[in-house]
């Protein structure tokens, strides 16, 4: 299980079951939520986020709840409920938790955050604040090289191509040509660079684009 136990919302209409699943649950870790019915299954889907839904498939108005959130849905299959992709009661909790692990496996890695900055020897671009320093000193950078290089602070590490470049600095100066993203490029590598003309962190990855790289 990861570090942050997951939160999952139990949705069970027999009050027996919920409280012995909720507390087999808790028992396992997992931070748990529970609703009684559709309607206060919605209530909590409105203003809590969960990782995983353990639906009772049978519960009136289930099929209408919301779950456009992302939150995969493991059902719970009554006796005279259709065969599906789900657990059908009666139901060991050793099978449950066997179920459960398997779709939280399946979740995508978080995103790693966007960093506040990017250090490059003596120079430092602070993504937030849009200001380079060389030392204790500012340098000034236009405000379409803001842009620019908080799109590549932003992929640090990995290469952005012109054509990105292009789209996503927009209306700010640049005409939308490749070629005028190569003279800003040049641009930032004489504010950037020792060396202009073997640049160590604004790097030309041939084929690929242009990419920042940090200390």
């Amino acid at each position: 299980m990861p570090d942050t136990p997951a939160h999952l919302l139990l949705v069970e209409r027999d009050e027996r079951l919920r409280k012995l699943l909720r507390a087999f649950l808790r028992q396992q870790g997992f931070l748990v939520s529970v609703a009684r019915d559709a309607e206060h299954a919605k209530r909590l889907l409105a203003g809590l986020e969960f990782d995983l839904i353990v639906l009772d498939i049978g519960l009136g108005g289930a099929h209408d709840l919301d779950v456009s959130g992302g939150a995969p849905v493991l059902a719970l299959l009554g006796r005279d409920d259709p065969e599906g992709d789900g657990l059908r009661k009666p139901f060991e909790p050793a099978a449950l938790r066997a179920r459960i692990d398997t779709i939280l496996d399946r979740r995508p890695p978080p995103a790693e955050p966007a960093p506040k900055s990017v250090s490059m020897g003596e120079m430092r671009f602070d993504v937030d604040r849009g200001t380079l320093m060389r030392g204790d000193e500012p340098v000034r950078l236009t405000a379409t090289e803001v842009h620019l290089m908080r799109i590549l602070a932003n992929r640090a590490g990995e290469p952005v191509g012109r054509g990105e470049l292009v789209a996503q600095l927009g209306r700010t100066g640049l005409a939308t040509k490749a070629r005028a993203v190569d003279v800003q490029i040049t641009r930032l590598r004489r504010k950037l660079e020792r060396d202009p003309k073997s640049p160590r962190h604004l790097q030309t990855v041939r084929g690929a684009g242009y990419m920042l790289v940090g200390d």
